[in-house]
């Protein structure tokens, strides 16, 4: 995992005049101190404007006047604990919440943005293309709230703060949107429809109590609420339409990709092994139950060990989680696995390692030859799409259609009743096509 950073560039100059300037159009809280970074509540699912602003000086970038930059928008957490186990918090809100996003558009209120797009596979980014020469303002709306991501344990939680990022680019000799020119963020709280004003209200209710003296050592609250420029976000090659440097290659092959082989995955010190261990510690087994989507029931284990959970027997945990879940969560404290509904095995195919290949194959059979395993729940060309990027490391968005090789060569588009059709552990070769059309590549399957 990739820490975000969230102190300003070390570098920075009070003084210094940013190209870009975003405004989010939401009251800072008037209960933060003066040298501690503003804090804005936000509303659940309510329209935000975002206001993008042009402050170059004359002469400045002249590279981008009269072009198109491209703005990407995030939502992240703040908290380093957090940021630690993010994939993980992130699968289980879409678990428990699913076909929603934590980060949409407000298409029909924004003003001057081109090409918006809301990547299915990540639920809290969008990007979109603006001219900052013309007026722009773009609506975002939030749809998860502070106290999703904290962990239950007498009610009235506190909610952990987000940070909503803005990373922008203009394009670069390929026409592609991969130099980056500013970013900028800022913290967030999110509550529940109306509990934003509520806050706010008490926050400025108890500032009012005060006294004097102790109000100077506060902020006062502003109207509006000014990103302020921060380090980029690291992962700006997972999210922009650019290929991956993997395709790159002559020979239109791309490495297999190690660990997890989630997009830019970087070791994750902090989590928790894939089954629970005795030895874990209550906030150990408190992550693991999130892990595994077992989040609604944290509270009720909320003191519990690995120990502890391991001695639970199947009609304990029936009982304090009823039938269905229950036995859910007995089986994967047990570790028993359940198979998948199809099992496939790929290998990669590129020119100069097909006539190896073909003479392992002639000396030793397929044994020299390495196969990886994909498998599928949904049996849908979605779901195989996805479980292919995730294996080569690369975006889903890459890959552009998926063929499997017919009679006399042909290619067939592979649909979701041809995967309903196939026959468990099959074995295909990949290879790939590069699309003449745009930067994406064809999937074909041998």
């Amino acid at each position: 995992m990739i820490l975000f950073c969230t102190c300003t560039w070390e570098n920075y100059n009070e003084n210094k005049i940013l190209p870009f300037q975003y405004v989010l159009c939401a009251a800072t809280s008037p209960a933060i101190k003066l040298h501690d970074e503003t804090l804005t509540y936000l509303n659940q699912g309510q329209s935000y404007e975002i206001r993008m602003l042009d402050n170059r000086k004359i002469g400045e970038l002249p590279e981008i006047t009269g072009k198109m930059v491209k703005s990407i928008i995030r939502v992240v957490f703040h908290d380093r604990r957090l940021q630690y186990t993010e994939h993980q918090q992130l699968e289980g809100w879409r678990w428990n919440r699913p076909g929603d996003r934590i980060l949409d558009l407000d298409i029909p209120m924004s003003v001057g943005i081109i090409d918006p797009r809301a990547n299915p596979t990540q639920l809290n980014t969008v990007e979109f293309l603006w001219d900052p020469s013309k007026r722009t303002s773009v609506f975002i709306q939030v749809h998860c709230i502070s106290t999703e991501f904290t962990m239950r344990k007498h009610g009235g939680e506190k909610g952990v703060p987000f940070r909503i990022q803005i990373d922008t680019f203009k394009e670069n000799e390929s026409s592609e949107y991969t130099e980056h020119l500013h970013s900028a963020s800022c913290q967030v709280k999110v509550f529940k429809p109306k509990g934003a004003d509520r806050k706010q209200k008490t926050d400025r209710e108890k500032m009012e109590k005060r006294a004097p003296q102790e109000k100077e050592k506060y902020q006062s609250s502003y109207e509006t609420t000014i990103l302020t420029e921060c380090s980029p976000w690291p992962e700006i090659t997972y999210v922009n339409n650019s290929p991956s440097p993997a395709f790159n290659s002559t020979h239109n092959s791309f490495p297999v990709a190690e660990g997890n082989g989630s997009p830019n995955h970087q070791p994750e010190p902090s989590l928790p092994p894939q089954h629970l261990l005795p030895a874990a510690t209550p906030q150990e087994a408190q992550q693991w139950l999130h892990r595994n989507r077992f989040s609604p029931f944290c509270r009720l284990f909320t003191n519990f060990s690995g120990a502890d959970l391991l001695k639970l027997t199947r009609e304990d945990v029936i009982q304090i989680c009823g039938p269905a879940d229950g036995i859910r969560l007995f089986n994967a404290l047990k570790g028993r696995v359940v198979r998948p509904r199809l099992t496939i095995y790929v290998c990669q195919e590129s020119p100069q390692s097909r006539d190896q290949q073909q003479q392992l194959k002639q000396e030793n059979g397929d044994a020299s030859v390495i196969y990886h395993a994909i498998y599928l729940e949904d049996l849908t060309s979605v779901e195989l799409t996805e479980k292919i990027a995730q294996l080569f490391n690369i975006s889903p968005r890459q890959i552009n259609q998926i063929f499997k090789q017919g009679p006399t060569g042909i290619h067939v588009l592979v649909s979701d009743e041809m995967i309903q059709n196939f026959q468990d552990e099959v074995c295909f070769i990949l290879d790939t096509m590069k699309d003449d059309s745009n930067d994406g590549y064809h999937i074909i399957l041998k």
